[in-house]
């Protein structure tokens, strides 16, 4: 009958001694879990348009970053129906009542001013042209992997620049800037 304890005993502690273990390999196992990256990350920024030029127009763009690749959609209103020019400027000053203070169009790569694709180049900030309705409200969206938000690359970091609404249309021949006319809505590309 001892004997039968002392089995019993060891059987005990043999099953014990499994059931840490278990719990150690399943301890394991979630720190493994644990550093399978995770989802990539996303950065917002959202920037409000101010009317400039005695316009009317008002607006907001938002610029999402996921994976490397920047989404930039743009909604203004405010405007006259037709064709308006979007475009990144050198800085996100929108202090003079015209909007130059925002500077020229951003264009860290020393490239000609034109279409976005075209063999000639463009500038980093050549968004292009949308269109309004007749209520004067338009949208429009850009997505590239030449922009990033607050990155160390200067050539494609967007923060600190500014954006420019033009009155006019961007013929993506005229330099500097495409003939696009007076800056009627602005907004800095800041944090």
């Amino acid at each position: 009958m001892k004997i039968n304890y002392i089995l019993l005993a060891l059987g005990m502690t043999a099953i014990l001694g499994s059931c840490k273990n278990d719990k150690k390999t399943t301890e394991v196992l979630k720190e493994t879990k644990e550093v399978i990256p995770a989802k990539a990350e996303t950065k917002k920024l959202t920037v409000a348009l101010e009317a400039k030029s005695e316009s009317k127009a008002s607006g907001t763009v938002i610029f999402e970053e996921t994976a490397g690749v920047v989404k930039m959609t743009a909604v203004i209103s405010g405007l006259s129906e037709g064709t308006h020019a979007i475009h990144i400027h050198q800085t996100g000053d929108c202090s003079s009542a015209d909007g130059k203070s925002a500077g020229g169009h951003w264009n860290p790569t020393a490239q000609p001013h034109g279409k976005w694709g075209v063999a000639e180049g463009y500038h980093k900030g050549d968004i292009g042209n949308f269109e309004t309705d007749e209520n004067g409200n338009g949208t429009i969206s850009k997505t590239t992997d030449e922009w990033c938000i607050g990155c160390e690359d200067e050539t494609k970091n967007v923060l600190g620049k500014g954006i420019i609404v033009h009155q006019g249309v961007d013929d993506f021949t005229s330099q500097p800037s495409g003939a696009a006319g007076a800056r009627v809505a602005c907004g800095g590309i800041i944090k």
